[in-house]
């Protein structure tokens, strides 16, 4: 089998812009002749301005650019075989179709009837034979797409740059053109480099996909190997929908996640190395539950119009529900005294009751008192309350030298913790009490929840600790009044999107079923 050609280098390419931006930081990678290869990642990953620098547009700060050997600086442009199609097209209103097409030829002074047979050759290869007389202004988005096609490529360049091309084009008409682009290509033998955020224009059409993310080449290969064998989580969520789920390597071969092994193809690991395990969703099978490899509940399911998008949970995580005692700041103002006091109903763990002191009475009722007309402090004197380690209300009352006295409840409640033993987990939580305020300020009551309440899980069989990744509540945070409310802390629950073209019920008890060749192993990256 002959080796291709190697047509374009880019050799550590860097780029970065008067703001000091850099947007390529160290580019690498060889094109080939008459390779459809495709630029992919989100808006601002570098690729077309790696696109541009190809076609002579910009310079790169550092790294060369290498040309069917030459460096590309140094070839004028009109030596460079390299024509480009932009998303606008940037075809010349005032001209009919042909004129559009036959612009480059004219400049260079071809004779008239090479052109004649150049732009009808084109107009044949992007069917608009009929069109060559037609105004622009009076064709559609995919006409005039084609038509700046027909523009670029009657030059014969070696290379045919296009920078989101199909951009502007609706859905239909966009599926459409992908694959008359690739026929294109294909007809006329020429490198295509192809700039797109859109995933599956890019499995459809490329020989070979450049993944970018943040001016870095993440991944080069085929759609097949970009698809099925990611290198990374961000590859693998960027091309298409995938579930990545927590695992460890048992031996070659032999994966554990959900506490289960399976038979996996993957090799090169250490032992119980921890790794990134992806499942695509078309590789995963609804079973009947008694033939599942794993067992879980349909808890979604939306029509996509061939196949069902289902969600089946596999584990809910551990989670523990506790009380938030919310009040507003109500002061006791006695006037002959001169003096106002404060405090706020609060919740008590049963296991802490023995430990309780003035000074923990008075913090966790806010409790204070200050001159009505100074706002200067005044002592709390006396406490008197009746809290027993017994669950129940209790009453407790704080008074100052001079009477001023405010009587508040005390909620003791059972120790908060659940033990799961299905995921050998624990999880704590104490019951708290919080202002509006504090809960209206918070700027990330999630975050502010967990500390709050002191809320922790962790392993029983080895102590680490386990991440808590949901927390619930039913309030609006804005307009939140004073109250008891339950806020519930979670582990994290296995989740796994399927694509299948059957219905089923939500809640229907079903199991899961893949095979080893479905199971991608990737290296676990910090997180």
């Amino acid at each position: 089998m002959e080796e291709k050609k190697k047509l374009i280098q880019f050799k550590n390419i860097v780029k970065s812009f008067e703001d000091g931006q850099v947007v390529l930081k160290g580019v690498s990678f060889d094109i080939y002749e008459n390779e459809f290869v495709t630029l992919l990642g989100p808006s601002g990953c570098g690729k077309t301005t790696l696109l541009r620098i190809l076609g002579g547009f910009l310079k790169p700060n550092e790294g060369k650019v290498l040309f069917d050997g030459e460096d590309i600086v140094n070839v004028p442009p009109y030596k460079r075989e390299i024509n480009t199609v932009f998303q606008k097209y940037a075809l010349f209103p005032h001209m009919n179709v042909f004129d559009n097409i036959a612009f480059g030829l004219k400049i260079k002074k071809e004779p008239k009837d090479v052109i004649e047979q150049k732009v009808m050759r084109m107009l044949r290869l992007v069917n608009l034979e009929d069109y060559a007389a037609r105004n622009v202004t009076e064709m559609s988005g995919g006409q005039q797409q084609r038509v700046a096609i027909a523009r670029a490529l009657v030059n014969e360049p070696s290379v045919l740059l296009l920078d989101e091309p199909l951009g502007a084009l609706d859905l239909k008409l966009r599926k459409e053109m992908q694959h008359e682009l690739k026929q294109i290509q294909e007809e006329v033998g020429i490198t295509f480099v192809f700039v797109t955020h859109d995933q599956e224009e890019a499995l459809t059409m490329s020989d070979k996909i450049v993944v970018m993310k943040e001016g870095e080449i993440q991944q080069i290969g085929t759609p097949t190997e970009i698809y099925n064998t990611p290198v990374n989580e961000y590859v693998a969520n960027f091309i298409g929908e995938t579930n990545i789920i927590d695992g460890v390597m048992v031996d070659d071969d032999l994966v554990m996640f959900e506490d289960k092994k399976f038979p996996c193809s993957a090799a090169g690991f250490e032992k119980n190395e921890p790794v990134d395990v992806v499942i695509r969703p078309e590789h995963l099978d609804v079973v009947p539950r008694g033939e599942g490899m794993l067992k879980g509940t349909v808890k979604s399911q939306l029509f996509k119009g061939v196949h069902y998008e289902t969600v089946v949970e596999t584990r809910v995580g551990t989670s523990i529900t506790v009380k938030m005692q919310v009040s507003q700041d109500r002061p006791v103002f006695n006037e002959a005294a001169g003096e106002k006091i404060s405090a706020n109903a609060f919740l008590l763990d049963i296991e802490d009751v023995q430990t309780l002191d003035d000074a923990t009475i008075v913090t966790l009722a806010s409790a204070e008192a200050w001159d009505a007309e100074t706002d200067e402090p005044i002592s709390i004197k006396s406490i008197e309350h009746d809290i027993r380690g017994e669950t129940g209300d209790y009453t407790v009352t704080f008074s100052t030298a001079a009477g001023t006295s405010i009587t508040v409840k005390a909620a003791v409640m059972a120790e908060n913790r659940v033990v799961s033993k299905v995921y050998q987990e624990e999880i704590y939580a104490m019951n708290f009490f919080k202002k509006v305020e504090d809960i209206q300020e918070s700027m990330a009551l999630d975050t502010d929840l967990e500390v709050w309440a002191s809320a922790s899980a962790w392993s029983l069989e080895d102590g680490e600790q386990v991440e808590i990744t949901e927390v619930k509540y039913d309030f609006d945070p804005e307009n939140i009044t004073p109250g008891v409310y339950d806020i519930t802390f979670a582990t994290e629950g296995y989740e796994y999107l399927v694509s299948t073209t059957h219905k089923f019920e939500i809640g229907s008890e079903v199991g899961l079923s893949f095979r080893p060749e479905d199971i991608h192993i990737m290296r676990r990256e910090a997180r």
